[in-house]
């Protein structure tokens, strides 16, 4: 099913919800990859991976919307890798991230105990209140 009009613009109905609740640019870019996607792989299944895949390069998940990224690229291990690496995944969570970015997240969140994590352990409990927050 194409999520973008025949103008371009997002199918708000044809979003995942936590897409519905991002700005213009992250449905865009979500929109327009699985179009581009499901027409060049014919497998739905594949299309809506590429489509977080392109997401995650230029937005981070944080709590049940996503946000643009400081900086364009990977966020996790598994997107570093491509296609067939099995890679941890972040969900969303900008992994690659200085901790000092993750930690203003946790905050934003308001994650307890966050002052005394470790980088990897902010990502968790990060990815952990997202999840959360998107039930």
């Amino acid at each position: 099913m194409p999520k973008t009009t025949k103008s371009g613009k997002p199918k708000q109905d044809e979003l995942p919800s936590t897409l519905q609740k991002s700005g213009a640019k992250a449905q865009r870019t979500f929109a327009k990859a699985h179009d581009a996607a499901a027409e060049e792989y014919d497998d739905a299944e594949r299309a809506h991976r590429v489509a977080y895949s392109a997401l995650k390069h230029t937005h981070e998940k944080v709590g049940d919307h996503w946000e643009p990224k400081d900086e364009n690229g990977p966020s996790d291990a598994r997107a570093e890798g491509g296609r067939g690496t099995s890679g941890e995944t972040a969900e969303g969570v900008d992994a690659n991230a200085s901790k000092s970015h993750l930690y203003d997240v946790a905050k934003r969140l308001d994650i307890a105990g966050r002052s005394s994590m470790s980088k990897a352990e902010l990502v968790d409990a990060i990815m952990k209140e997202n999840r959360r927050r998107s039930r």
